[in-house]
Order: C-alpha cells, then sequence, then structure tokens
C-alpha cells in the first residue's frame, strides 16, 4: 500500500432553512440549543483508495471541509462519497443545488510500470445534483459534473442509501452507479499507439462512453455529543465494460476498487 501526503482544502457550504420532512423523521434528536446565528460543523477527514481510477496500488488523503447550517435545525443526512455540494432549493422530500469534486492524477511514479503512458494531472469536477427522500428512510441523489484540469468530460453518478438511526448510531447502506462519456473514458482507461509503443506491454485501445463500474457504500456514524460525531466508512466498485477492458487495468491494475475512510466533526455555534 502506497502513502501519498496529498491534502485539498475544499470549500465551505451552506445548508438551506427547510429541512426534508423524510430527514426530519429520521434525525429526531434536539439540535444544538442555539436559537439564533449558524451552527459550524469542522471535520478532518481521511480516506484510503486507489491511486488512480483501476488502480491496485493505494493511497491516504488527509484533508479538513466545513459545513454551515441555520442554528436550530439538524444537520442533514450525507453520504461519506457525496460530492461537496450546496442547496438551492428544498422543499419537502427534494433538494436541488451545485455539486463539486476533486480527482486525484495519475503519475509515473504511481507505479513504474506506467512509463510511456501520459501523465493525468488532478480535476476538478463541478455540476449539479438532485436529491429525494421517497420514503423517511431511504435517499436517491444523482450527480451530473463536467472536468475541468486532468480530464475534460462529463461523469454521472446515482446512489441509493438506506438510511437508519439507532440512539447515537447512524447506519447507512446502499448501491452505487457510475457514467463517464467517451472524453472521461479516454483519459482514465484509453492507450494511443504512442503510448502503446512507449510503454511495450500494452496495446493501443479507445474505449466509449457508458456505465464505468457498479459497487456499493456503507458508513456508521457515531453521536458522541451535540457537538462531537465520528463516521467510518467503506466503499467496493467493479470497474464494468469499457472501463474493465482497458489494457491498463488488465496488465497494471485491478477492476475491483475499494476504499474506506474515517471522518472525526466538531460544531460549534456561531453568530454574526
Amino acid at each position: 500500500m502506497r502513502a501519498a501526503p496529498s491534502f485539498a482544502v475544499l470549500a465551505a457550504f451552506m445548508a438551506g432553512t427547510t429541512m426534508a420532512q423524510a430527514a426530519d423523521l429520521i434525525f429526531s434528536p434536539e439540535p444544538m440549543q442555539q436559537s439564533t446565528g449558524w451552527i459550524v460543523t469542522v471535520k478532518g477527514n481521511l480516506r484510503v483508495g486507489p491511486s488512480y481510477p483501476g488502480s491496485d496500488d493505494y493511497s491516504f488523503i488527509g484533508y479538513p471541509s466545513l459545513s454551515f447550517r441555520r442554528a436550530g435545525t439538524v444537520e442533514r443526512f450525507s453520504a461519506p462519497d457525496d460530492g461537496l455540494s450546496f442547496s438551492f432549493l428544498e422543499d419537502s422530500a427534494v433538494r436541488v443545488g451545485v455539486v463539486g469534486r476533486f480527482v486525484g492524477g495519475r503519475y509515473y511514479q504511481d507505479n513504474r510500470e506506467l512509463f510511456g503512458l501520459e501523465k493525468i494531472d488532478w480535476a476538478v469536477e463541478p455540476g449539479v445534483f438532485v436529491e429525494y427522500w421517497p420514503l423517511e428512510f431511504l435517499r436517491a441523489r444523482a450527480e451530473i459534473r463536467r472536468g475541468f484540469g486532468g480530464h475534460e468530460g462529463f461523469v454521472a453518478d446515482f446512489g441509493l442509501d438506506a438510511v437508519q438511526r439507532f440512539g447515537a448510531f447512524t447506519v447507512s447502506v446502499g448501491p452505487r452507479l457510475a457514467l463517464g462519456d467517451s472524453e472521461f473514458m479516454q483519459t482514465y482507461f484509453g492507450v494511443t499507439p504512442v503510448e502503446a509503443a512507449l510503454n511495450g506491454q500494452v496495446t493501443p485501445y479507445r474505449p466509449s462512453g457508458g456505465v464505468t463500474s457498479v459497487g456499493v457504500t456503507g458508513a456508521i456514524s457515531y453521536e458522541w455529543s451535540p457537538q462531537w460525531s465520528t463516521t467510518a466508512f467503506v466503499t467496493y466498485k467493479r470497474l464494468v465494460g469499457d472501463a474493465a477492458d482497458s489494457p491498463i487495468v488488465k496488465q497494471f491494475g485491478s477492476e475491483n476498487q475499494f476504499g474506506a475512510g474515517l471522518t472525526v466533526s466538531y460544531s460549534f455555534g456561531y453568530t454574526p
């Protein structure tokens, strides 16, 4: 397992004032006792996952993040693999807004066998999301994003989470589906004739857009107090279709993509 000391500071986001009825039913405990101002939540995140899409080597990444919500409201459920989001429409069980993700790059030092393959820089993926609670314990979420930097393609993620609270514990689990267009697929899974000639271990390959992976995410959170909470999670993705058939995956990587992480959160009141 490789350890890469990568750090990313994520932008803060603000939750809306109207909470979904479904989320209210799930998160019944009283919020922090403050009637005015904001509740600020500071998070320290530590994650381990594939060094690049399709890799069988793993890297660590640690980063802080912030979130805000109005005082007197409870915190919405958020899966650990959600993108950083800001909602501009919250109506009953529906939530719509903007979202963003950070995607690490692929570099020669990640795997010496990648010699001859083009370096891929890190990328940011801004986009939009839609979230819907059809039942009080079931959340559906879709994100559509466009890459800038390392890749210039469009990607989409779909997820379904069953969420249940047991005292101070909150447990969630659900399936995942990821898609990418041909630009995204060519960046991470394609091989040009020049790259194939320089590397010598792979053949030219031009993938098409479509489903890139299917998987599942599970998480468990514990609320130590109204201020402190801890979340641990695991993820599994299985590369499928043209992504799984890539010679980069078959020769140097794996179709099975595992991940895990831990988040420690501290909340406090703030009145401007």
